[in-house]
């Protein structure tokens, strides 16, 4: 009996869990993170709802039910939403849940103060037990409340948290109207903010009383505020604070300025002399092989994770953005691997995730698993909603697709191993009038956000009548970047990245030289042509089954569909299927 097979993202499809945080307790690996309504306008709209998985088969998840609601927390009528908690077991044996409230777009999230709930399981129900204090009874506001974490660090409680903005290190920050912007946003006063001798912005950490509520040490940054010469000057922290130990060193994983990557930074101490490490994963794959924030592979935005070991393998978990937003995140994860010096090297996102190699070149598939998805000019988020139409992963009603597929956009899948020769099968529609996913909320740009640059028309170079009448997926295949075999459901495949390369060459596929290819960066090989009907004339738009004109050889690669064509496209379901012969 085949093993199951598990993808990103790795949780049902109309599950939305963000700002993940997975922890490994008894024999299963739980995930506790954000939950954002499917389309949802803002972050978070859902209560805590946590799944877990048994270590030894991670793609067995399992939903826990919602373990804890908002309204549960005394600041629900004012601050309705909950955002990115973690969880961590007390030296008392019972589980505690840290987490902060905010409004729409997280509007006063940097003015409360840390809440706290607790359950004798890590899977719920959890129960409001207070919010984290001084010593003397009052809230802790230290510093700028947001975005906890927590460790237990052999029975020493140790709590993180905090944001950074670079108004201080500016010049003029005292002219200019920064400070008034700080004080805007935190909800504090001049004098309080000019009474910090660092700065209130940065990572912070301090430690807790065995109540799990009280302070025992006093806050204190963890990494100095000022980056300008030093290591963290290209990467510095934003938010995301969270922590691991791994054998003597602690790991500090967090969001970076650039706002789409999780970096880390590394210590021989909990609370003081970190050293700058790297980015572990873009959800733009920014980064990968050199790659620049315009060439990004999707639509980048807010990022928030962490890392964990499960059966001697370290994973990171991280979030993508769906439906042109920041708001409607879903959880993913990659396999990293931790030198004995502690570094970690940036991975690309894949398809495949937690499962144990390359997916099967079998069967059928979401189209929504791509890991790449860009028109080769995707915008950056950062707390925004667009109204302009760009490719992007969506829904309507039950079903989930890719729509705004224009001409030129490229929708990669990594990484599928075929046994065999197949067919590549596609279920598309052009999109319509009558189809076409049509938001209705309230939209928001961010001062942040990258925006959307202009593209000419579809066949404007030429070819446009071509372009109407033939539309058309060309399928791009290449060979996985690991220089080891790669595994197939437990069982070497024995196909190297060489041994591919090769392969496809003795097959006939040249190496592609077209624009396509140059811009991904990668070697690419042309394999087939998938080509779709018109919808010129008031055809049909319902979906449709269309397979590639040529077989795809044996092996492991990547798979790339490139569309051409003048009307968008919308694309449910990839499918792979063998050479089949008739008989008599």
């Amino acid at each position: 009996m085949q093993k199951k097979q598990v993808y990103n993202p790795f949780l049902p499809l109309n599950t939305y869990i963000p700002d993940g945080e997975p922890h490994v307790f008894g024999d299963r690996l739980y995930l506790y993170g954000s939950h954002d309504r499917e389309g949802g306008h803002t972050f978070c709209m859902e209560d805590y709802e946590v799944f877990s998985a048994p270590v030894h088969d991670l793609s067995d998840w399992r939903s826990e039910g919602v373990i804890y609601r908002a309204s549960q927390d005394p600041m629900y009528s004012r601050y309705p939403y909950m955002y990115a908690p973690d969880c961590v077991q007390g030296n008392d044996g019972r589980y505690y849940l840290y987490y902060c409230m905010a409004g729409e777009y997280g509007v006063g999230g940097y003015r409360n103060p840390i809440s706290v709930a607790v359950c004798d399981s890590p899977a719920g129900k959890f129960e409001y037990l207070g919010h984290v204090r001084n010593k003397d009874g009052s809230l802790m506001m230290r510093y700028v409340c947001f975005d906890p974490a927590v460790m237990n660090d052999e029975g020493t409680i140790r709590l993180y948290y905090g944001t950074q903005y670079g108004f201080e290190e500016e010049d003029d920050f005292l002219v200019s109207g920064h400070l008034e912007e700080e004080m805007d946003m935190y909800g504090r006063t001049r004098e309080e903010i000019l009474s910090y001798p660092d700065s209130i912005n940065g990572p912070i950490g301090c430690v807790l009383e065995e109540d799990m509520l009280t302070i025992r040490e006093e806050p204190k940054h963890i990494i100095p505020y000022r980056v300008k010469g030093t290591d963290f000057e290209e990467h510095p922290f934003f938010e995301a604070s969270s922590m691991r130990k791994v054998g003597e060193k602690y790991f500090f994983v967090y969001s970076s300025w650039l706002n789409h990557e999780l970096c880390y930074a590394v210590s021989d101490h909990p609370d003081r002399d970190f050293r700058f490490g790297g980015t572990i994963v873009s959800n733009g794959d920014v980064g990968i092989a050199g790659r620049k924030e315009e060439e990004s592979l999707n639509m980048t935005g807010t990022t928030h994770g962490s890392i964990v070991e499960v059966n001697g393998q370290w994973y990171v978990f991280y979030h993508r953005l769906t439906h042109k937003s920041d708001y409607s995140r879903q959880a993913c994860a990659e396999k990293i691997s931790i030198t004995p010096e502690g570094r970690i090297s940036q991975v690309e996102i894949t398809s495949c995730g937690l499962n144990e190699g390359p997916l099967r070149g079998e069967g059928a598939y979401p189209a929504v698993i791509a890991c790449n998805l860009t028109n080769g000019r995707m915008p950056h988020g950062c707390n925004c909603i667009y109204a302009e139409e760009f490719p992007n992963v969506t829904n309507a009603g039950d079903e989930r697709f890719i729509a705004g597929i224009e001409d030129e956009t490229l929708i990669g899948y990594k990484y599928f191993a075929l046994k065999s020769p197949s067919f590549l099968s596609v279920l598309a529609r052009v999109e319509t009038d009558e189809n076409r996913v049509v938001y209705t909320g309230p939209t928001r740009i961010d001062v942040r956000s990258g925006g959307i640059a202009v593209k000419p028309a579809p066949g404007d170079g030429g070819g446009g009548d071509e372009l109407l009448l033939h539309p058309r997926f060309d399928v791009y295949i290449a060979p996985a970047g690991a220089e080891d075999s790669l595994t197939l459901a437990g069982t070497e495949t024995g196909m190297t990245s060489a041994g591919v390369a090769d392969g496809l060459t003795s097959a006939g596929l040249k190496s592609s030289s077209t624009s396509v290819a140059e811009a991904f960066g990668v070697k690419m090989y042309k394999a087939a042509v998938i080509r779709i009907a018109s919808n010129e004339g008031g055809a049909a738009d319902g979906w449709e089954s269309y397979s590639s004109d040529q077989l795809l050889p044996q092996g492991v690669y990547a798979v790339y569909l490139v569309y051409h064509g003048r009307e968008k496209l919308q694309l449910k379901e990839i499918s792979f299927s063998k050479m089949t012969y008739k008989t008599g």
